[in-house]
């Protein structure tokens, strides 16, 4: 059963077309401006230009319309150019564009505020402060971590991406391409094992914790810990779920010991997993949150969100930023968060995970090299190994999301090794679509 979605426009084509080459006439010359405007280091994943988006297609200048499955990396949960969010942002364009919270507020700040301490898990007392970008909300996060506890030491995880800013990058496990040559990074930042069950021997959640814990109190002793960092699913590293009870045995640790523990959402969050958040599904409360992406139907706009006594522990002027909170992004994110709870977009992530689960746990008992098939609701993915041995394929994975393109299909690879398919489409995506779109993928893994 399909939800009731929205699209970007009336005459917007809900299906897969391809008119021309990929890349068209048109992309190849905007993409040659590129290359003599744009810095090289700012590459991109598709050979395409957009033109417009909305519902699950996104159609280019020469009028191919793909099927997008990686919603500009989750970002456009809502569907692109969602009506709620258009008008949102319409009317606020008629009122003002920027005033600076920290010069003259408005409400549409405090609301988003009010919201998202309302809808994160933790009953207690909750502050939130907003920024413009997930790099932002997590470095805020370890500023407000450090000066609650009055400690220094961070701790980050095997397979982490927590954005491209200096202290993120500290925090970011792969080299290339987010650190390469970048360096020296911020100081008092530690890497520890996490839960990856398809490549850790089988622990299990608290097995696995534990083994965590105990080298953080051997290495660095757990009084010197401002804060753990950790994505509940991580999302560069490969939709790495941890196994049950890796969380809370975490949390657990960090409750005795005085530690913050900081969920990064970034990626996971706003209904993106079937639920507001992934935390949920292992009922773990945050000290504090991080959250970007998903938030404002693809404006610019991130938050941290936790407990009050944390949030208000820095001075007044600590946290915020000349266009931290900008009222257009606000209004954006207000609409969108009333299109999940609205639009049952919470459901439809569970039934787009429902679908993706069957058709790819059926294709592996047919084709072994796929190693492991994981995630939970709209955010999915499946690894690729060699079958004789396990080890990480990225060769095939780039023949595989290759072939997409070529095809009409948005698709995204990430993953340490390079070697996970992930999916992320868009919430507005209809039944008919999506299930197109994984059969190209199918034929891509037929034919590689």
């Amino acid at each position: 059963m399909t939800a009731q979605i929205t699209v970007g426009g009336p005459e917007l084509i809900q299906e897969r077309r391809l008119v021309t080459d990929i890349p068209g006439p048109r992309s190849r010359e905007i993409l040659e401006r590129k290359a003599a405007a744009v810095a090289r280091s700012v590459g991109h994943t598709l050979p395409i230009i957009a033109d417009a988006a909305g519902g699950g297609t996104l159609v280019d200048v020469d009028g191919n319309s793909f099927i997008d499955l990686g919603s500009g990396i989750a970002v456009t949960s809502v569907g692109n150019s969602n009506p709620r969010v258009v008008n949102a942002v319409r009317e606020q364009l008629d009122r003002f564009t920027h005033t600076a919270f920290t010069v003259v507020p408005y409400e549409s700040y405090i609301a988003v505020a009010e919201k998202l301490n309302e809808i994160t898990p933790g009953d207690f007392t909750k502050r939130t402060a907003l920024f413009n970008s997930g790099s932002e909300a997590v470095e805020n996060a370890v500023k407000v971590a450090r000066r609650a506890t009055g400690r220094q030491a961070i701790v980050a995880f095997e397979h982490s991406f927590h954005g491209r800013t200096n202290l993120a990058m500290a925090l970011t496990a792969k080299s290339a391409p987010y650190k390469q040559g970048f360096g020296p990074f911020a100081p008092e930042i530690y890497r520890v094992p996490g839960s990856y069950p398809y490549r850790d021997g089988g622990l299990t959640g608290p097995e696995a914790a534990r083994q965590t814990i105990e080298q953080i109190e051997n290495e660095l002793g757990a009084e010197s810990v401002a804060g753990i960092i950790i994505e509940p699913i991580q999302g560069e590293g490969g939709f790495i779920v941890p196994a049950e009870g890796f969380l809370s045995t975490l949390k657990e640790w960090t409750d005795r010991n005085g530690i913050v523990f900081i969920a990064d959402e970034i990626q996971s969050g706003f209904a993106r997993t079937g639920k507001w958040f992934a935390v949920d599904h292992e009922g773990v409360a945050p000290d504090l949150i991080t959250m970007a992406k998903g938030i404002a139907g693809g404006l610019p706009l991130s938050a941290l969100t936790g407990r009050a006594e944390l949030m208000d522990a820095a001075q007044v002027g600590g946290l915020g930023g000349t266009y931290s909170g900008n009222p257009i992004a606000c209004a954006a994110a207000l609409a969108a968060m009333e299109a999940y709870e609205e639009d049952g977009l919470l459901d439809r992530a569970q039934q787009i995970g429902t679908i993706l689960t069957r058709r790819f746990t059926d294709l592996q008992e047919a084709d072994p090299r796929i190693g492991q098939v994981r995630g939970r609701g709209a955010m999915f993915a499946i690894e690729l190994v060699d079958p004789e041995t396990l080890n990480p394929d990225p060769a095939l994975t780039t023949r595989v999301v290759k072939h997409a393109h070529e095809n009409g299909v948005i698709l995204l690879a990430c993953g340490t090794y390079g070697n996970v398919i992930r999916f992320l489409p868009p919430l507005s995506i209809e039944d008919q679509l999506l299930e197109e779109g994984i059969g190209v993928v199918v034929e891509g893994l037929a034919l590689s």
